[in-house]
C-alpha cells in the first residue's frame, strides 16, 4: 500500500464525523487495517493538546485547565469508539492483532497524561485555589466560586490524577507505566481466548433424538447455525450462553446437557494456547503491585475508594448478609428437585429440574410464554415506554452508515422536538461478536460550547429465526433487553455540561441502578397487554399466564443469587489477597468450599472466562456492583409502587430529574435520596428476592 493511500485512509478515520445528527461514524469508509496508524496519529494529536494546556503561560484556571482537558482528545475518542465496536461486534480478520498492538500504546499514553508534571501542577493549583473539595453554603466552591458540577468535576479530576500516580517518584511512575502496559496486553489476550472458545468450539448433534424437549424454534436455529458452518445434515450448539441455556433447561438427554455444560463452563480453562489461568495469575500479581505503588493496601481498596461502597469491607458486608440466606434457599430448591428427580442433582441438571419444579408448583412453563415474546415487539415496547415516561420519540432512519447489515438506527427526539441523538440496535449473534449484551456510547452528550447530542447503542446476541419467522426470545432475555435499554436511556436523557460527567459516567456500583430499574417496566400490564402478542394469533398474553409469572417471581432466587454472588465474592477475595502468586483453580475451589457453595451450582462466571474482571479493570473487585445497585433498585421500585405506579408522570419526572439526567454532577447517594426521600433500605433487596428479612 502506498503512503498516499495510507494517508487517505487515516484521514477518513481521524477527521470530524460528518453528516446529519451532529455527525456520525463513517462505518462504510473504515478499513480495519488502518486502525493502528489512525491511533498513532490521534495519540500524537492528543499529546499536542495536553502539552498546550500544560505550557499555557496564563495562570491556571478552571476554564484553561479543567475545561480545556475536557475538550481535548476528541480525535482519539472518535477512533476509540469506532475501534471499540470492531473489537466487540466485529472481532475478525486483523482486529485481534491490532488490539494486541494498540491497547498497550493507549495505556502508555494515558500514563503520560496522568504523570505529566506540568499538567498536574496546573490541576493541583486550580484545585487548591478552589478550596479543594469544600463547598460554601451557596453551592459554590471555595474562592473560585465554581458551580456545584464544576467543583465536582475539578475534585474528581484532581483525585483521579493522584489515584493514577501523579504524585509518584519518577522511578515509580516508570514502573507503573510498565505495569499498565503489560496489563493492557494481558486483558487483550484474555478476551481473545474467551472469544476463541466461543467462536471455534461447537457441539455437533447428528441424532435428532438427542434434541428431545428443546423448543422447535430453537432446534431450527441450531439447524441454521449448522448449515451456516457447512453441515446442513447436523445441528450446531454454539458455545455461548444463548445456546447453552435452552439446552440445560429443556433437553431431556442428560448426556447432552452434561456435554454442553462442561464445554461452556470450561471456556479458557484448558491447557494449550488459549489457557487463561496463567494470565489470571499474572494479572492479579500486577494489580496488587500497582495498588502498592499507589499507596493502597490492595487492588480492592484502590478500586472501591471512588465507589459508593468506599471500602471492600462495606461491599463484603452486604454480600455476606445476603449469602447465607441465599445459600439456604438454594439448598432447599435443590432438595425439592432431587425429590422430583429421585436422583442426585448435578450442575447440568439444575436448570432442567428447576423448570420441572416451576411447572409443578406454579403451572408455569416459560416455553408457553415465549410465543408472546417477539423481539421486534419488545423493542417497540421499550421505545413506547420511553415515550410515555419521558416524552422521547424514536423514528427509524436510513440515512446513516452502519457497521453491519443487522444494525438498525433510530433518531431520538424530545417531546418538544429537540434533537436528542441516535440509538443503534445490533441484536444478533455472529462470528467475532462477544457474547452477552451491553450498551455502548459512541459519543456522549455535553453542552460546553453548545449542545452535543449523544450516539448510543444496545448490543445483544439473539439467534436469528428462519426467513419469514419472527425472533422469539426467552423471558430472561427479554428482561436483559430492557436492562440494557435502561443504560441507553441513562445516556439519552443526560443533560450535563461536561462530557466527563455525562450519562453512565457514574460510580461503578451505581451505574447498574437505572438499568436494573428499567427491567420492571417489562412486567407492567401496559406492556404485557399491548406488546406481548402471540406470534401466530396476535392475541395478547393471557391474564392467567401473567398471574402465574407474577406468582413465580421469586422462584429459584436461591440459585440465581448464589450463582451470581459466588462470582462476586470470589472476585473480591481475589483482589484482597495482596501481592502473592495465586493459582486460580485452587483459589476458586478453596473459596467456594469456605462458602459452603452448593455443589449443584457453579459460579455464573468461572475465573478462566470471567471477562468482567480479567479483560479489563472495569468490574475488577467490582462485580459486587450488581448487588449494590439492586439494593437501590428494589427500594426504588417499592417507592414507585407506593407513589402511583410505573407510568405515573410525577414519578417519571422525579426519576429523570434526580437519576437519569444528572450523570455524575452530584454524588449518587444524594441523587438516590432526592428520588427516594431517604437513604436506601436494603431489606427491600431481600424482599425482592424472596429471602428472609432480619
Amino acid at each position: 500500500m502506498s503512503h498516499q493511500a495510507e494517508s487517505v485512509n487515516v484521514d477518513v478515520m481521524t477527521k470530524q464525523w460528518e453528516g446529519p445528527y451532529g455527525g456520525v461514524p463513517p462505518w462504510d469508509q473504515i478499513e480495519p487495517e488502518m486502525f493502528e496508524a489512525a491511533f498513532d496519529h490521534a495519540v500524537a494529536d492528543s499529546e499536542a493538546e495536553i502539552e498546550a494546556i500544560a505550557v499555557n503561560p496564563d495562570p491556571p484556571t478552571f476554564a484553561n485547565t479543567i475545561v480545556a482537558l475536557e475538550k481535548s482528545g476528541r480525535m482519539l475518542q472518535r477512533i476509540g469508539a469506532m475501534f471499540g465496536v470492531h473489537a466487540a461486534n466485529l472481532n475478525v480478520g486483523p482486529i485481534p492483532d491490532v488490539q494486541r498492538k494498540v491497547w498497550p500504546k493507549l495505556a502508555a499514553y494515558q500514563d503520560r497524561v496522568t504523570q505529566h508534571e506540568g499538567l498536574f501542577a496546573r490541576i493541583a493549583q486550580v484545585h487548591e485555589e478552589a478550596g479543594g473539595s469544600s463547598q460554601n453554603g451557596d453551592g459554590k466552591s471555595g474562592a473560585s466560586g465554581l458551580d456545584p458540577d464544576e467543583a465536582r468535576l475539578l475534585n474528581d479530576r484532581y483525585t483521579d490524577f493522584v489515584r493514577r500516580g501523579a504524585k509518584l517518584s519518577a522511578v515509580d511512575k516508570s514502573r507503573l507505566s510498565e505495569v499498565n502496559q503489560e496489563l493492557a496486553s494481558l486483558y487483550t489476550d484474555f478476551g481473545q481466548n474467551v472469544l476463541h472458545d466461543e467462536n471455534e468450539i461447537v457441539t455437533w448433534v447428528t441424532d435428532n433424538a438427542r434434541l428431545d424437549g428443546l423448543p422447535d424454534a430453537f432446534i431450527e436455529s441450531l439447524a441454521t447455525a449448522a448449515a451456516d458452518r457447512g453441515r446442513p445434515e447436523a445441528w450446531a450448539v454454539l458455545n455461548t450462553r444463548s445456546s447453552m441455556d435452552p439446552v440445560l433447561r429443556y433437553a431431556t438427554d442428560r448426556s447432552l446437557r452434561e456435554e454442553i455444560w462442561r464445554t461452556y463452563y470450561s471456556r479458557g480453562d484448558h491447557d494449550g494456547e488459549h489457557n487463561n489461568k496463567p494470565l489470571i495469575t499474572r494479572i492479579l500479581k500486577l494489580r496488587a503491585e500497582r495498588a502498592n505503588l499507589l499507596g493502597y493496601e490492595t487492588h480492592a481498596h484502590w478500586r472501591l475508594e471512588d465507589a459508593m461502597a468506599k471500602t471492600p469491607q462495606t461491599a463484603m458486608d452486604l454480600m455476606m448478609t445476603v449469602w447465607d440466606k441465599a445459600r439456604a434457599q438454594a439448598e432447599a430448591e435443590v432438595a425439592e428437585m432431587a425429590s422430583l428427580a429421585r436422583a442426585e442433582i448435578e450442575p447440568w441438571d439444575h436448570r432442567f429440574y428447576a423448570e420441572q419444579v416451576r411447572k409443578a408448583t406454579y403451572d408455569l412453563d416459560f416455553n408457553d410464554v415465549k410465543p408472546y415474546l417477539q423481539l421486534q415487539n419488545l423493542v417497540d415496547a421499550m421505545l413506547w415506554c420511553a415515550s410515555e415516561l419521558f416524552g422521547l420519540k424514536f423514528e427509524p432512519v436510513g440515512d446513516v452508515p452502519v457497521f453491519h447489515p443487522d444494525v438498525t438506527v433510530y433518531q431520538v427526539n424530545g417531546a418538544d422536538g429537540t434533537d436528542i441523538g441516535l440509538w443503534y440496535l445490533d441484536p444478533y449473534a455472529r462470528e467475532g461478536k462477544r457474547s452477552g449484551a451491553w450498551m455502548t456510547a459512541y459519543r456522549v452528550q455535553e453542552n460546553i460550547d453548545g449542545q452535543v447530542t449523544t450516539l448510543v447503542s444496545n448490543n445483544s446476541n439473539f439467534i436469528k429465526a428462519p426467513t419469514g419467522q419472527p425472533v422469539l426470545v426467552a423471558w430472561d432475555d427479554a428482561v436483559t433487553l430492557f436492562h440494557e435499554f435502561g443504560h441507553a436511556l441513562h445516556g439519552l436523557l443526560s443533560d450535563v455540561r461536561y462530557p466527563g460527567q455525562s450519562g453512565t459516567a457514574v460510580a461503578r456500583d451505581y451505574v447498574e441502578f437505572p438499568s436494573q430499574l428499567n427491567e420492571h417496566w417489562l412486567m407492567t400490564d401496559e406492556v404485557l397487554q399491548r406488546f406481548c402478542l402471540h406470534y401466530e394469533t396476535g392475541e395478547p398474553i393471557p391474564a392467567e399466564l401473567v398471574e402465574r409469572i407474577k406468582r413465580a417471581e421469586t422462584f429459584n432466587q436461591g440459585f440465581d443469587t448464589v450463582e451470581y454472588l459466588a462470582a462476586a465474592i470470589v472476585d473480591m477475595r481475589l483482589h484482597l489477597a495482596g501481592n502473592v502468586d495465586i493459582d486460580p483453580a485452587a483459589f476458586e475451589e478453596k473459596t467456594l468450599a469456605e462458602l459452603n457453595m452448593p455443589p449443584q451450582i457453579v459460579m455464573r462466571h468461572r475465573m478462566p472466562h470471567f471477562a468482567h474482571v480479567f479483560s479489563g479493570d472495569g468490574y475488577s473487585a467490582g462485580y459486587y456492583s450488581y448487588l449494590w445497585s439492586d439494593a437501590l433498585t428494589a427500594d426504588a421500585a417499592e417507592a414507585i409502587t407506593e407513589a402511583g405506579g410505573f407510568f405515573d408522570a410525577a414519578v417519571a419526572d422525579k426519576l429523570k430529574a434526580n437519576v437519569l439526567s444528572v450523570g455524575d454532577t452530584i454524588d449518587p447517594a444524594e441523587g438516590f435520596r432526592a428520588f427516594r426521600g431517604r437513604d436506601v433500605d436494603t431489606d427491600a433487596l431481600l424482599r425482592k428476592r424472596g429471602l428472609p428479612v432480619g
